[in-house]
């Protein structure tokens, strides 16, 4: 298959044919409207820092991306949390009850329940056994109908990273959209795959603030895509989808990139820890690699293990019903304070 990437033949008919939504204040982003009066958008005009609607196109956000991803601001979009951007791909390019994505369990669940809430089929083509794509079959399942493949790199719950090979063939044989989400890229020694937007145009990234950034209850998730499937994408994101709250919050973390960093390296050290103890663990059968900020770990009893956590006040993620993960379950890494308790409770129930 080779790839004849079009996006045109993506977007569905009723995008295409939208007129999106647009205020006033639209006509004036590229004045200086600091002396200006706002009488447009029945706002309370009393200022108390939050009185005004927020930047609907959060640019001073996409600014501070940009440079630091080396992008131009119109190859970015943001969103409340990742789950929203990941709900905009599906509704911006999957015609409901016709189209198809496929997805690579065991993976994040939140790609099957959009593809549920939209209407979407979503075919299910399980990882190999040591969690790799098998690059035959999703290629196999490929029909005219379907629009998107969701990879996570490094993937939850297993914490591996996808081999590179195995994402440029799908880049290259498959003609719709390849969505990377790279919610745990900061914890891998590999590089994001943002630095090839330019080469393939099929290829989007999905990544977040929620993670390494430390901003979980800020929802701010991010695109990064060519300039062509931004602009359908802002066509239909409601007009001020992130709050002027959590735009002010991105920018102040943002500019802390030397504590970002050393808190990445502190998870990554403490990571490393937690897998030396693991080692140590009689019920522990298996650990799984991994270059996330969690370790996946293989038990003899996962419903025990996590039980006898509980009682131990310690909450983890039990992952033995899902695919390929029985017996399961997912360690996230804490502070060194939190690791200590996990891995003391771990021994003692040993």
């Amino acid at each position: 298959m080779k790839n004849n990437f079009d996006i045109n033949n993506l977007v569905r008919e009723n995008v295409k044919q939208l007129k999106p939504y647009s205020s006033a204040r639209d006509e004036f982003e590229d004045f200086d409207t600091a002396e200006m009066i706002f009488l447009d958008a029945n706002e309370n005009p009393f200022e108390n820092g939050v009185n005004r609607y927020p930047d609907p196109q959060q640019s001073t956000v996409k600014g501070i991306l940009a440079k630091q991803k080396s992008l131009k601001t119109n190859q970015i979009l943001l969103g409340n949390g990742s789950d929203e951007v990941l709900d905009l791909l599906f509704r911006a390019f999957c015609e409901p009850k016709d189209d198809n994505v496929i997805t690579l369990p065991p993976t994040y669940g939140m790609y099957g329940v959009l593809a549920n809430i939209n209407a979407v089929e979503n075919k299910e083509i399980l990882l190999s056994k040591d969690f790799q794509p098998e690059i035959d079959a999703i290629l196999a399942a490929v029909n005219q109908n379907t629009k998107i493949i969701f990879l996570c790199s490094p993937n939850n719950p297993t914490g591996n990273s996808f081999s590179d090979e195995s994402i440029v063939t799908l880049l290259q044989n498959f003609n719709g959209l390849v969505v990377i989400d790279e919610a745990y890229i900061d914890f891998s020694k590999k590089q994001s795959w943002i630095n090839e937007l330019d080469e393939y145009p099929n290829l989007v990234i999905t990544q977040t603030l929620s993670k390494a950034y430390g901003l979980a209850g800020i929802r701010l998730g991010i695109c990064y895509a060519s300039s062509q499937v931004i602009s359908v994408l802002n066509k239909i994101k409601p007009p001020y989808n992130v709050n002027e709250l959590t735009q002010k919050r991105a920018i102040e973390r943002l500019n802390q990139k030397d504590k970002i960093e050393f808190e990445i390296n502190s998870i990554i050290d403490q990571r490393e820890s937690l897998l030396k103890v693991l080692d140590q663990v009689k019920f522990v059968s298996k650990i799984y690699p991994t270059e996330a900020n969690f370790v996946l770990i293989k038990v003899d009893d996962a419903n025990k293990r996590y039980n006898e956590l509980i009682a131990k006040g310690i909450v983890i993620r039990n992952r033995t019903t899902q695919p390929l993960c029985e017996n399961t379950l997912r360690l996230t890494i804490g502070t060194a304070q939190e690791n200590k308790k996990l891995m003391d409770a771990l021994l003692a129930i040993s």
